[in-house]
């Protein structure tokens, strides 16, 4: 008599490694992905790839371009304009375009450096440039930092390059330091937009913040010295209260009288001259080393004052400024 053969045990067939690699893709997109420490971001766009290269550049005043980090290549023409994001297409030539530099301090005090860095297009034209202030180098340091070029307008060229095209150095005692934090005097001074006009008229506009948490008061001009790019000063040149004598154009241009700053407050002042340029030898002038008042503590401001020939700068007394 023949025994009924026994039932064969269910065997599992192998499952091709592409489709498991599929669905573990839709798993992912479903639930998000999971970050180092255990982190899920739900719906995150991937990553766009990047590329990184190094960069040979000579760099200026102890400042040089150690690398550029660029996406990479879209696949079509049409695509390479434009980066995915979550949400759709996002319009820009090169986002995520960003620079590593590196700061060598070689003097012998502490330097704050003001750094603007130019990114170039393959034929070597500017594309973009992007400023950063680096507080507190000490002597013979080296900081290193990275800029990004920020969003670049549709249809501008795709950058290829990056280099140093300008260097402030101010000591770090004359500095207002990156962090915007308040000076022991309790006051601190920046150079705002300013503004330029026919026949060469510029005009530079200083605030002057009151950052403590003491009444401070002010009367009359701000003190100021024009230094070359060496921080020493220029001569030959004339220092005008008020700006009668280049314009009567100018706001708050009226005689001084006494401001007193509650903290948070603020009051203005301008710098205005012309840059014509006749007989003689131009004078440009690289810094600002700015005092509130006599006797107060200076500010160095790293901005440029192109004289011409004129040989005169008018400065308006504090006024001040709008709430």
């Amino acid at each position: 008599m023949r025994r009924p053969t026994p039932p064969r045990a269910a065997v599992a067939r192998p499952v091709p490694v592409s489709a498991a690699l599929a669905a573990a893709a839709l798993l992912l997109a479903a639930c998000g992905s999971r970050e180092a420490g255990g982190a899920v971001t739900a719906g995150a766009p991937p990553t766009a790839a990047v590329t990184r290269t190094s960069v040979e550049d000579p760099g200026k005043d102890g400042v040089r371009v150690t690398s550029l980090t660029l996406p990479a290549p879209a696949p079509s023409p049409t695509a390479s304009r434009y980066a995915l994001a979550s949400g759709g297409l996002v319009t820009g030539a090169d986002p995520g375009v960003s620079a590593a530099y590196e700061i060598t301090n070689d003097g012998a005090e502490a330097m704050t450096y003001t750094v603007t860095l130019t990114f170039t297009s393959g034929d070597g034209a500017a594309v973009a440039d992007a400023t950063t202030t680096v507080p507190g180098v000490a002597p013979g340091k080296t900081v290193r930092g990275r800029v990004g070029a920020g969003a670049l307008p549709p249809g501008a060229p795709r950058v290829t390059g990056a280099k140093i095209t300008d260097v402030a150095e101010v000591p770090s005692a004359e500095a207002r330091g990156a962090d915007g934090g308040c000076p022991a005097s309790g006051v601190r001074v920046r150079a705002g937009t300013g503004g330029e006009a026919a026949m060469g008229l510029r005009v530079v506009g200083l605030r002057l913040l009151n950052c403590g948490a003491r009444e401070y008061a002010v009367e009359g001009y701000p003190a100021l010295e024009l230094l070359d790019e060496d921080r020493a000063p220029l001569g030959g040149v004339r220092m005008l209260r008020g700006s009668r004598e280049i314009t009567s154009a100018i706001e708050g241009a009226g005689p001084p009288h006494r401001v007193v700053l509650r903290p948070g407050e603020s009051a203005r002042a301008s710098l205005v001259w012309r840059n014509t340029t006749d007989l003689g030898t131009p004078v440009t002038a690289r810094y600002v080393r700015v005092r509130a008042k006599d006797g107060a503590v200076p500010e160095t401001l790293p901005e440029h004052i192109d004289l011409g020939t004129t040989g005169r700068l008018g400065v308006t007394p504090w006024t001040r400024a709008d709430r």
